[in-house]
């Protein structure tokens, strides 16, 4: 196991030779601990303001500061985006910030079973904040099977939408745990009979339709062979940053950290606390997965 130290710094962690950003708000205690190196380019961390357990605030106000700085900055003309409570608050917290030059593209279908339009899915408001293209995929997160998702992914509109998407230069994702009352199920994506499947399986998290094990495998699963999504091994040739927290994540972002796939991380303390005291047994990261094709 390759573990790396982690010191508190006035502006953030030293996170492998990087500088993890606590964002605008200093850390009140001091101290060091020791993570597994997962592989990230970078990491923040949100300050805790106290929210308890589900600290939308805290990684919203952090998710926007990131997502206006890569705006400003524009050097990303494709940038894709998943759904979720996450997500949608990071776009609540947006600025107006003009960005004509980007285009916005889902990466994920937004629809729900029955066809009604995902609350979660923020496309439009993105447009809206920043005047730039979006475009959406107006299909269910998962088909009704393997042969209605290529049916779905050739129809005329949806093949370009899921061609742009494939040409992001960043992926802006949220991660879901695996339970009976989280978003997949409560949204109606998904049914929870079939939450007691994944889990008989091992499953424990959920990135943009795929799930993912406690160790990091990425699960062949029935659902996700369904999901209108791009593929693990398309999603694992792009620039992918998850915005996640909250105690009852820690398991999903634990089994997603180790699958290698992302780069970077927006987090909020006491979730980056939980993973930084956990001492796994297995080596994480992209080491891991050096070679590893995925789905």
């Amino acid at each position: 196991m390759h573990s790396i130290e982690v010191i508190r710094e006035p502006m953030g962690f030293i996170f492998g030779g990087l500088l993890v950003d606590f964002g605008s708000q200093s850390i009140a205690q001091a101290g060091r601990f020791q993570p597994v190196d997962f592989g990230l380019t970078f990491c923040r961390v949100a300050p805790d303001l106290g929210e308890g357990d589900l600290p939308l605030k805290a990684l919203a106000l952090e998710g926007a500061s990131f997502l206006r700085q890569i705006l400003e900055r524009g050097e990303d003309k494709v940038i894709g985006v998943g759904h979720g409570r996450t997500l949608a608050a990071v776009v609540e917290q947006m600025p107006q910030t003009p960005a004509r030059k980007v285009q916005f593209v889902s990466l994920l279908g937004g629809l729900t079973r029955k066809f009604a339009a995902n609350p979660f899915d923020v496309i439009h408001r993105l447009a809206e904040r920043t005047d730039a293209e979006a475009y959406l995929l107006p299909v269910p997160v998962f088909a009704n099977s393997v042969a209605d998702r290529a049916v779905l992914m050739q129809q005329y509109g949806i093949a370009d939408v899921f061609a742009l998407a494939r040409k992001a230069s960043l992926l802006l994702v949220g991660i879901g745990q695996v339970s009976r009352d989280g978003f997949l199920v409560s949204s109606g994506m998904i049914k929870p009979d079939e939450v007691a499947e994944l889990k008989r399986v091992g499953a424990c998290a959920d990135l943009l339709g795929h799930f993912f094990s406690a160790d990091g495998t990425v699960l062949d699963t029935d659902l996700s062979a369904r999901a209108t999504s791009m593929s693990v091994v398309d999603l694992r040739k792009h620039r992918i940053v998850a915005i996640a927290g909250g105690p009852a994540k820690v398991t999903a972002l634990r089994g997603v950290l180790r699958s290698g796939i992302l780069h970077g991380l927006i987090i909020d303390e006491a979730t980056a606390q939980a993973l930084a005291s956990d001492k796994p047994g297995t080596t994480s990261g992209r080491a891991k997965n050096k070679g590893r094709k995925g789905k």
